[in-house]
This record gives structure tokens, C-alpha cells and sequence, in this order.
């Protein structure tokens, strides 16, 4: 079970990335307008999305990987 977890962790930061980078296509898109304030609200509003999808795809990517990864002990014994 904690391996389903662990790989629907990682499948969701893989989303949250491919999400970030349509935004940021859409950014550059929306920057050739001409300046209006609903397009710097939107240019302000897409960069503050850009970094919150960013951080929750770094949180869910590490919590995935350690749940994956095998646990090892700090021991000196070992080789």
C-alpha cells in the first residue's frame, strides 16, 4: 500500500510539472499583448501559480522518493 502510495506520489509531481510548464507557455503568450492591467494581473497571478505548483511537485516528488527508497541504517557494519 505504501508503494502505490509512494508511485501515485510521484505520478502527481510528473502532472504538477507538465501543469507548470503549460503555464508557463501561456505566460509567454499572454506577454506579447499589449500591457493592459488585466494582463499584468494575469502575468502576476500565472507567476505566483508557477511558484505554489512548483513546491507542492518538490514536496510530493521528495515524500515519493523516500517512500520508495529503501530505509537504510546508519551503521558501521556495513560494507
Amino acid at each position: 500500500m505504501n508503494k502505490a502510495v509512494a508511485v501515485l506520489q510521484l505520478l502527481s509531481a510528473a502532472l504538477l510539472g507538465v501543469v507548470v510548464l503549460a503555464i508557463v507557455i501561456n505566460l509567454v503568450l499572454i506577454s506579447t499583448r499589449p500591457e493592459t492591467i488585466s494582463v499584468v494581473n494575469t502575468m502576476i497571478g500565472e507567476g505566483v501559480l508557477i511558484v505554489c505548483l512548483l513546491a507542492m511537485a518538490r514536496i510530493l516528488l521528495r515524500k515519493g522518493l523516500n517512500s520508495i527508497r529503501p530505509i537504510e541504517k546508519n551503521g558501521s557494519d556495513s560494507a
